[in-house]
């Protein structure tokens, strides 16, 4: 009798750890992605930047503004984002996949202005600094046992709000107002990334949950839209701390 206790015990502990597994895997493959986005959007930027022949073609070479193509490598990241958000049910595994690696790319060549504007110093303190916020952000997301949630809909707000001040700036074209709104970017995108931390914490428990009887396609898809949530979060942070400690050329 004691035997088939301490088997059945033993088979418990088994189902459970497997079963924890899956969840574990879930956020790893999130931030597996994450990564390689970034180091795609490194490597383009970079490649761009000290390229020559392919900046002519973002930059009119005559007039030293931007081209058509510039235009478009610099708004289609904003489209590819929207495909996969409006298309997740309907896109296959490969396709949202195919979708997010250029979007890394196309996002990489728009970020290649930044370095033709900043210097290379205050690019790389700038992208530590955002790397330092996101890791304790994480970390805080991850383990609180504060519910965030219903912190969603004020920051979802905050960005609108940013958006809308960023349009109308465009045609007051005021570097005071640019320089106020990059903080409250830096704070909204501070807290959005434990915010998002702790979804993707409760999206893998669910999974988890299931004992991970998801569609493995499933799963993969929701990992990708993971990734490009915190990768937008880390993007916003070291872009608007940028705007506020860069040192322009």
């Amino acid at each position: 009798m004691d035997n088939n206790n301490n088997n059945w015990s033993q088979q418990s502990v088994f189902v459970e750890n497997q079963t924890g597994s899956v969840a574990k895997k879930f956020f790893a493959n999130v931030f597996l992605w994450m990564f390689v986005a970034l180091s795609l959007s490194t490597l383009a930027a970079v490649y761009m930047a000290n390229t020559p022949e392919m900046l002519s073609y973002l930059i009119n070479q005559e007039t030293g503004k931007m081209s058509m193509i510039g235009y478009v490598a610099m708004f289609a990241p904003l489209g590819l984002v929207l495909l996969m958000s409006a298309g997740l049910s309907k896109l296959s595994y490969s396709a949202l996949l195919g979708v997010f690696i250029l979007y890394s790319v196309l996002t990489g060549v728009s970020l290649s202005f930044i370095l033709l504007i900043y210097t290379t110093s205050s690019v790389v303190a700038c992208f530590a600094a955002a790397a330092g916020i996101f890791g304790l952000m994480a970390v805080l997301g991850y383990t609180t046992n504060t519910d965030l949630s219903k912190f969603g809909s004020i920051l979802m707000i905050g960005v609108v709000g940013l958006v809308i001040a960023s349009v109308v700036n465009m045609f007051l074209k005021s570097s005071s107002f640019d320089y106020i709104m990059s903080f409250f970017g830096v704070a909204i995108f501070t807290a959005l990334t434990a915010y998002d931390v702790q979804k993707l914490k409760r999206i893998g428990a669910g999974i988890e949950e299931n004992g991970g009887t998801m569609a493995v396609d499933d799963t993969k898809k929701l990992a990708i839209m993971g990734a490009l949530s915190l990768y937008l979060d880390f993007l916003n942070i070291f872009i608007f701390l940028l705007r506020i400690f860069g040192g322009r050329k």
